[in-house]
């Protein structure tokens, strides 16, 4: 099987199982662990929102100032994880791949397509850094608001999408007695691609 036909494959069994979720009554079934590392390998983790997935790869928003945007921009590989209980006997999602942001037409898109009370957020939040006080994020929502006030919010300039392309994508199908199922595509640009079963 050529290496399109493998992704084309896999994109297609990760858009089935993400309709089965929403079937299947998930609380959030775009909630996703996007975990990352430090060009020292030193690994971090947080749960994001899968907000597109196409054969381009998927899709995450996030401040590049924020520890996660600071590491990808380092070192842009990541990981992705959905787990998905309520899917037959329990699935698990597994993507790794380069990671880029999207074109700034696409960024801008979406983020008019947001809540203003979202997009006012976005520029009020100094992601990652400390704060001092609650007041003070408040503070900066009011002033925020009386600044924008009539006119449409834009897109802060370091706020952005990421594009995990995916070059390893794991499907695990949870069985009883741990005698799981386990399906693995590995997408390799130079044109080895493969897709085989693991033992659980």
């Amino acid at each position: 099987m050529t290496c399109d036909a493998l992704l084309e494959e896999a994109l297609a069994t990760f858009a089935r199982l993400f309709d089965e979720a929403q079937a299947a009554g998930e609380p959030d079934r775009t909630a996703m662990t996007v975990a990352t590392a430090t060009r020292d390998a030193r690994p971090s983790a947080r749960t994001v929102l899968l907000k597109q997935h196409d054969a381009r790869g998927f899709v995450f928003y996030t401040h590049l100032d924020g520890r996660k945007g600071r590491e990808l921009q380092d070192n842009p590989q990541a990981a992705l994880l959905f787990h998905w209980p309520r899917v037959r006997n329990g699935v698990q999602v597994r993507i790794e791949g380069g990671v880029v942001t999207v074109a700034d037409d696409e960024a801008d898109a979406y983020f008019a397509s947001r809540p203003r009370g979202s997009q006012l957020g976005a520029w009020a939040s100094k992601q990652s850094e400390t704060l001092e006080a609650r007041e003070d994020f408040d503070r900066r929502i009011a002033e925020l608001e009386r600044e924008f006030e009539g006119r449409e919010v834009p897109r802060p300039p370091r706020w952005t999408g990421l594009r995990v392309r995916p070059e390893r994508i794991e499907f695990w199908y949870g069985a009883e007695y741990r005698l799981h199922e386990r399906w693995v595509y590995e997408l390799d640009c130079m044109g080895q691609c493969s897709k085989r079963m693991l033992y659980p």
